[in-house]
């Protein structure tokens, strides 16, 4: 055992900075597989973007106003989100298509569950146990 758990899978520790990096470079690629390192990385840093652009927009215009700061954060990582998504989806080999089961409410539970889990230390349907656009 390693220190991610499973031998051989050392090339799939991806740090704060490389997941933020990996997911904006591969901000529309719907193919390959994304570590739930890099998935949970990414998730936390927008997370923390938007909590600064938060209190900045607070700061600025006021509670009365809507964020724009935030709003634009937010469709700047609209799609890198969901390519992020659907690559962690890829690594537990489910298609990227089970994303549409946000929309029906307790989705959402099956989605978090999926997203927790490890991804397969093989090659699957989605491609082989290698991190999307990690060179």
């Amino acid at each position: 055992m390693t220190e991610t758990g499973y031998i051989g899978r050392e090339h799939r520790n991806v740090g704060f900075g490389e997941a933020l990096r990996l997911g904006f470079s591969n901000y529309a690629l719907f193919r390959g597989r994304s570590s739930r390192g890099a998935f949970w990385f990414w998730v936390l840093g927008t997370a923390i973007v938007s909590v600064i652009l938060s209190g900045i927009d607070y700061v600025l215009f006021g509670s009365s106003q809507p964020g724009f700061l935030g709003g634009i954060w937010s469709l700047a990582i609209l799609v890198p989100n969901i390519a992020v998504a659907a690559r962690r989806l890829h690594d537990v080999n489910h298609s990227g298509w089970w994303l549409l089961l946000v929309f029906t409410g307790i989705g959402i539970l099956l989605l978090l569950f999926w997203y927790v889990q490890p991804g397969q230390a093989q090659t699957n349907d989605f491609g082989p146990d290698v991190e999307a656009g990690k060179g």
